[in-house]
């Protein structure tokens, strides 16, 4: 796997579609790649902004979130939020590299990769491209952050071994590979969190990657999704005094 990271030629899109940036920036694409992409980018090229006022970072969170835990629950004094069946800290809603702005997430991220896998695909004349959409969190009792994947097109986001027989004849019941997810720890390790200025990557030579011409079912994404019931860390989740956000209540 080689991941090649996209310097953009200014800070921040100046009221530029997401199309736009990447006819500026992408001059081509090899057959068998995976674009990522930034959910950062995303939402300034939408304009899914608010001004920046602290005083209200509260309310925002709240309204932003599906389910959210109060401040004082955190002892790094932030709410923990659950959006779109992800636990992230603030409804990932970002602070850095924003010019004065709250920078929410994308609308909707899977209509973003649809559309950027369809566009592409026709403007380079490609059969197996995919793209994923990307952000970072933490994770529990681990320094630092790791990309994660928010919604992928073009390609089976998981490699299913449950079934099938390991080195020495032992049948897999759990073992599930996240492809979607690998693909985004890394290229986000490679996008960089600073002032890199690279909001997008071409990944490529991707054996492991299982190609599919169109974009993810219904089922397929609703088969990435866990209840809370389901979950490993159900217990974990089940202690925390979740409230309705504004995005569970449409």
């Amino acid at each position: 796997m080689i991941v090649t990271p996209i310097k953009t030629s200014r800070v921040l899109p100046n009221r530029q579609t997401l199309i736009q940036l990447m006819d500026e920036h992408i001059e081509s694409i090899q057959e068998g790649s995976v674009l990522a992409i930034t959910s950062k980018i995303v939402s300034l090229c939408e304009g899914s902004t608010v001004p920046l006022d602290q005083d209200k970072k509260d309310e925002l969170i709240e309204q932003e979130s599906d389910f959210f835990t109060p401040r004082e629950e955190s002892v790094y004094d932030h709410s923990f939020t659950i959006l779109n069946n992800t636990l992230i800290a603030v409804a990932g809603i970002d602070e850095s590299n924003s010019a004065g702005t709250f920078i929410l997430w994308p609308r909707n991220p899977q209509e973003t990769a649809n559309l950027v896998r369809k566009y592409l695909s026709a403007k380079f004349g490609l059969k197996d491209f995919g793209v994923i959409i990307t952000d970072s969190t933490s994770y529990p009792l681990r320094l630092g952050t790791k990309g994660i994947c928010i919604a992928h097109s073009g390609f089976k986001s998981l490699n299913d071994y449950r079934g099938t027989k390991d080195l020495f004849d032992h049948t897999f019941e759990v073992s599930v590979a996240n492809v979607s997810e690998g693909l985004a720890a890394a290229s986000v390790l490679v996008m960089g969190e600073g002032t890199e200025q690279t909001p997008m990557a071409l990944i490529k030579e991707l054996p492991f990657v299982k190609f599919q011409r169109r974009d993810p079912t219904p089922e397929e994404l609703k088969e990435l999704k866990l209840t809370v019931e389901t979950d490993l860390f159900e217990s974990f989740l089940n202690n925390g005094k979740w409230q309705k956000g504004g995005r569970s209540k449409h």
